[in-house]
């Protein structure tokens, strides 16, 4: 059985409540620190004749993967600060771009979804055959980081990995779906429906719809995320309907096997998720650390004295875990 603990993530006194927490980064963050980073691109071309792009940084430190959310990118405020941070602690950052999310559409009619872990398979596979060997950690926000447990918990032979991170994993999707519907948290449902939407009709721009959609799909009277999963990402992905999707893609079911070292960093006030929906320490595998924080939000956990100098705890969290596990591999002698 794994550990639970409370968070020591104290929230700052001028952003009270979830919903500040989680659009703090957003709204008032630099949305681009990687500015002067040496950064370079890789493609690794998958199984089914699609690809996976990833952005490095330069270096020969550890290196970190970082999974972003839906409807993220580079350009995301926690995935560009993380990435410069990593870069300026001695890390070597493997930013991932999920299938469809890079800057050029993918090939295939899928996309990314909350359960391709086979893709980080792929991906991780890969990075193991160069001289240096695969990633020492990696690092999942939100649908990243739900994707990357349920890849730790699926009993595979070679995980190519030594440490894992999820911040604000959607336990249960169907549960995020329909806290999503509630109250100021349809503020997000909305924004990242609009994203998904806008993402699927430039893809499909100059290219028919897959067969495998409704002929009569009226994407303009799709507003939620159930309809949105129902008609598009289901089909797409080969699943039933929409609760076959998140039935076999939500990461609990897949917590207790988990033996890898894994930091879970989550809210009990999180927005994309009900309280009831955060496991219990007998779902945990022996593996894991869930790290629980009364407040924070979603990938938010802002503290700091003053305004105008806000600490971003997320971060020093992430860093911290990571240099812990690095000195328990020099003090084992590892290197």
């Amino acid at each position: 059985m794994g550990r639970m603990r409370t968070s020591d993530f104290k929230p700052a006194w001028w952003l009270p409540g979830a919903h500040l927490q989680t659009l703090w980064g957003s709204l008032a963050r630099r949305a681009t620190p990687t500015d002067g980073l040496v950064l370079t691109r890789r493609r690794i071309e998958l199984a089914d004749g699609d690809f996976i792009d990833l952005t490095i940084g330069a270096g020969d430190g550890p290196g970190v993967l970082i999974i972003h959310g839906l409807e993220g990118d580079l350009r995301s405020h926690y995935a560009s600060a993380l990435v410069a941070r990593l870069a300026r602690e001695g890390f070597r950052p493997l930013f991932m771009h999920l299938r469809g999310a890079g800057d050029e559409p993918n090939r295939l009619e899928r996309s990314y979804h909350s359960g391709a872990s086979g893709d980080l398979a792929e991906v991780l596979a890969a990075l193991a055959q160069d001289p240096g060997g695969p990633p020492r950690a990696a690092v999942g926000f939100s649908l990243g980081a739900n994707l990357l447990l349920k890849y730790l918990g699926e009993g595979r032979d070679e995980l190519h990995l030594e440490q894992a991170i999820a911040v604000s994993p959607p336990f249960v999707l169907r549960d995020a779906m329909l806290r999503l519907d509630l109250g100021l948290s349809r503020i997000y449902r909305n924004h990242l429906v609009t994203r998904l939407k806008q993402s699927f009709r430039r893809k499909f721009a100059d290219r028919p719809l897959p067969p495998a959609l409704a002929p009569d799909l009226a994407l303009d009277d799709i507003r939620d995320f159930n309809r949105f999963d129902d008609a598009i990402t289901a089909p797409l992905n080969g699943f039933a309907g929409v609760f076959d999707y998140y039935q076999r893609a939500s990461c609990r079911q897949f917590l207790p096997a988990i033996e890898l070292d894994t930091l879970i960093i989550h809210a009990l006030d999180d927005p994309f998720l009900f309280p009831a929906s955060v496991p219990f320490a007998h779902e945990l595998g022996p593996g894991v650390t869930l790290e629980l924080a009364a407040h924070g939000g979603h990938v938010g956990f802002i503290a700091g004295p003053l305004p105008w100098r806000p600490v971003y705890w997320l971060e020093e969290r992430i860093v911290r875990a990571l240099r812990v596990k690095g000195e328990g591999r020099r003090e084992k002698g590892e290197g």
